[in-house]
């Protein structure tokens, strides 16, 4: 198959790549860009370890076509939506108060599913600092975890927020 040249931008950094047009997001960013943090868990977005964000959104990367998040002049789509991935919510080269607290509270066990959660997470805060029990786990419906009780999970949440909130002072 024919490949064609795009422009993707992924963690503040706008990449051309040639791919083909069938390729899959997760696919460009683990093989062609090496951000291997994204998992291929399901390949049927069912469990969520391969979500990133786009423009702030949670999006499966194992279902979406890259294709669909490029700036590609050639048919007139000129903004270039941003993709951000595990790797980039650190903050200014430290951890992200949600990937520290995860680490501080046990929030992984394996860590196949964490890239995802993390994510996922971020996005939440980003929309509401303040969320409730009930919105965190409505915000983590779509993302499975085959080895913890998600208790851990929820404790670094919590922890992450309490972070972000003592940092805002």
């Amino acid at each position: 198959m024919k490949k064609e040249l795009i422009e993707i931008r992924v963690n503040g950094r706008t990449h051309e790549l040639a791919i083909e047009p069938s390729e899959l997001l997760l696919d460009v960013l683990r093989q062609n860009l090496q951000l291997t943090g994204s998992k291929r868990g399901c390949d049927d977005s069912s469990c969520g370890a391969c979500t990133v964000l786009v423009d702030g959104v949670p999006t499966l990367s194992c279902t979406a076509l890259a294709m669909s998040f490029a700036s590609r002049e050639d048919v007139g789509v000129q903004s270039t939506p941003e993709i951000v991935t595990v790797e980039g919510i650190a903050e200014h080269g430290a951890l992200a108060a949600i990937q520290k607290a995860y680490g501080d509270w046990g929030g992984a066990q394996c860590g196949y599913c964490t890239p995802g959660f993390m994510v996922t997470v971020k996005a939440l805060l980003d929309n509401n600092p303040e969320p409730s029990e009930d919105e965190i786990r409505h915000a983590l419906s779509g993302n499975l975890c085959r080895c913890t009780g998600y208790t851990q999970m929820y404790q670094a949440i919590k922890a992450a927020i309490e972070a972000e909130q003592k940092a805002a002072r």
